[in-house]
């Protein structure tokens, strides 16, 4: 205030001039004891050290000027990107943070380990009959069947039990033969003569033994000799304890040497065949334990163990048959069944704890394309991080194999990360989408104009009116005129693919899984008898195409494969859309990510404008852009 008395002093012979003198020195101190009001980022501290350098939008971070404004993409406002002060002396992948700043990012920290961990692999499969439990009864004479005593399929049977008469003559014959050499043999008893005795022993033993070579067991020899007379008919029983799964025999019919009567199979065992994926193959061994459920017991869980593991894979569904032994006491298990299976596998180096492998938790690891970056506590440095590229094995339930960048103890931010690389991104440094730092472009396409940024994203205001030119998936597809009838049965299953799409760009696989069986049961309620010559033909193909990944789809274990999966069923249903048309009932826009798959691109449909995206979920949940409006929908009056 001494400086306004002098003026006031300097004026005071004059009164309007010391009003206006007072009032100008009063505002300008107030003008310049305020401070910047702008919202700074997570890591900023507001010291009269810090130093702007670029103005940056929080939301879109690839925007840089060297002055304050808006956004050109949400409207925002921008905000400063300050460095610290020297004496920080940070590297370029580290941020330093507050204890306030930290509380407000929710962060938090937990250790690199060696760990026994286990992962859980979830199967898809079917009951069979044990093979090595199934018995075939076949005729080992020719004759004629005169009466069936088991003459349907399901019946239970236990060894040894009738199942058929037969008449052969061979059997009538041979069986003569044994009564005549009987006979004799009792009659040279009589006698004196050795060799003669000696002759009819080896006639009987030679008769007897021309009726087992027929198929006739000892205690049936044993009962003719007692019966005492040759017969006509010969009893056919089971040879073990089982149910009946074949029945060709039919009274009446002649059968010659070798015909199938009967097919018994023993259910108190049976096998279930799981489909395992290759790139699930590491994990399964002989000998594992596997847990299973059925739908018609729920709740009920059954046990088995693997006993062999199919040296073939199957190159049209990129699977391996997998074999589980289970026992079947109650016979509860019938073939056909589809089961749902878990297998745990343990990871491990060895049987002692130094041996685990080093693990870190699943939620550390920022995971983009092939690269994965983890941000670790800088020892000695409290409240500073570091950026790391990591490279992980597979994933393990809430765990990461980690097989280089990170040492056992260092402190990994496991709550958190994503912000912190959000505030290094605004800073221009390395970060998880632009590793080599400096100024983000769009899609890492290089330097783009404002136009092109608004072309990019994922706002709806930007899309309206914008749509790209962007060539559809595939060949251009030949369209056909086909019945309304069969395009109205499109509708729902356009209806069940939105609801796979919701799933997967909020996240969930699990959900995903589940929709996909609705999608397939619309899919056979598309009758495609409709069709006719090309068209049905054009439709054969697409249906194969649709069907075969959204069982993949349904398998999936992880995300990624369900993403997969997504890619190849949403081009196909973008083609069935231009080749067969829509009823206009349903709207139909196609979106457009070019990052998607390491920057391959990817299509898929929505019936909304507002973009989700799948292939990034919730990273980049408005990545994208609209390229088509295949169909309005209805006219809203």
């Amino acid at each position: 205030m001494n400086l306004i008395q002098s003026v006031t002093k300097t004026f005071s012979h004059l009164k309007l001039p010391i009003f206006i003198a007072r009032a100008f020195l009063i505002g300008f101190f107030m003008r310049n004891s305020h401070k910047d009001t702008h919202t700074y980022p997570l890591h900023t501290d507001t010291t009269s050290e810090a130093k702007v350098r670029v103005w940056t939008c929080s939301m879109h971070p690839q925007i840089r000027e060297n002055h304050p404004g808006q956004c050109p993409i949400c409207g925002m406002d921008l905000i400063p990107v300050t460095t610290e002060s020297a004496e920080e002396s940070l590297s370029p992948r580290q941020l330093k943070l507050s204890p306030r700043a930290a509380k407000l990012a929710e962060l938090q920290v937990a250790p690199v380990e060696r760990r026994f961990v286990t992962r859980e692999i979830r199967l898809l499969g079917k009951v069979e009959y044990d093979e090595s439990m199934v018995r075939t009864i076949a005729a080992w004479f020719p004759g004629r069947i005169d009466r069936l005593y088991v003459d349907f399929t399901g019946v239970s049977v236990k060894k040894g039990e009738r199942l058929a008469d037969m008449y052969s003559p061979e059997i009538y014959i041979a069986r003569q033969e044994l009564f005549q050499s009987l006979q004799t043999a009792g009659q040279s008893q009589q006698a004196t003569y050795t060799s003669m005795d000696e002759l009819s022993r080896r006639t009987v033993e030679a008769a007897r033994e021309k009726l087992r070579l027929l198929g006739l067991n000892n205690e049936q020899i044993e009962l003719f000799e007692q019966h005492g007379k040759p017969t006509d008919e010969v009893m056919i029983s089971s040879t073990l304890n089982g149910t009946v799964i074949h029945k060709n025999a039919v009274e009446g019919t002649y059968v010659t040497t070798g015909t199938p009567l009967y097919t018994i199979a023993d259910l108190s065992r049976v096998w279930v065949k799981l489909d395992v994926y290759e790139s699930d193959l590491e994990w399964i061994r002989n000998g594992q334990d596997v847990e299973f459920s059925a739908e018609a017991y729920p709740g009920e869980v059954f046990r088995g163990k693997i006993a062999f593991i199919d040296p073939v894979l199957d190159k049209k569904t990129r699977t391996v048959k997998v074999r589980v032994n289970v026992p079947n006491p109650e016979g509860k298990l019938k073939p056909d069944m589809f089961v749902n299976s878990l297998v745990k596998s343990g990871v491990f180096k060895g049987k002692r704890a130094s041996e685990s492998p080093l693990v870190i938790p699943a939620s550390a690891p920022l995971i983009t394309g092939k690269r994965a970056v983890v941000y670790v506590a800088v020892p000695g440095k409290e409240g500073t991080y570091e950026g790391r590229n990591v490279v992980l094995g597979q994933r393990a339930g809430d765990y990461y194999i980690v097989r280089d960048g990170v040492q056992e103890g260092e402190q990994l931010v496991v709550n958190g990360n994503f912000k912190i690389d959000s505030s290094i991104q605004i800073q221009a440094g390395p970060s998880m989408m632009n590793p080599s730092g400096g100024a983000v472009s769009v899609h890492d396409h290089g330097q783009v104009s404002t136009a092109q940024l608004v072309q990019h994203t994922g706002s709806h205001a930007a899309q309206a009116g914008s749509e790209k030119t962007v060539p559809l998936p595939g060949k251009e597809p030949e369209t056909y005129t086909v019945p309304a009838q069969f395009i109205a049965q499109l509708d729902s299953v356009y209806a069940s693919y939105f609801r796979i799409h919701h799933a997967l760009s909020h996240d969930s696989p699990e959900s995903a899984g589940k929709e996909s069986k609705n999608l397939l049961a619309a899919l056979e309620m598309v009758d495609m008898t409709l069709l006719k010559d090309k068209a049905h033909m054009a439709w054969m193909d697409e249906l194969n195409i649709i069907k075969k990944n959204t069982e993949a789809l349904s398998k999936a274990g992880t995300l990624d494969e369900a993403r997969k999966a997504f890619e190849p069923l949403s081009a196909s249903l973008i083609r069935v859309a231009h080749r067969f048309g829509t009823t206009g009932k349903v709207t139909l826009y196609r979106f457009h990510c070019p990052m998607a798959f390491n920057s391959k691109g990817a299509d898929w449909l929505q019936g909304k404008s507002d973009i989700e995206n799948p292939w990034f979920g919730s990273s980049m949940f408005t990545c994208g852009s609209l390229v088509e409006t295949i169909s309005e929908g209805p006219v809203k009056k």
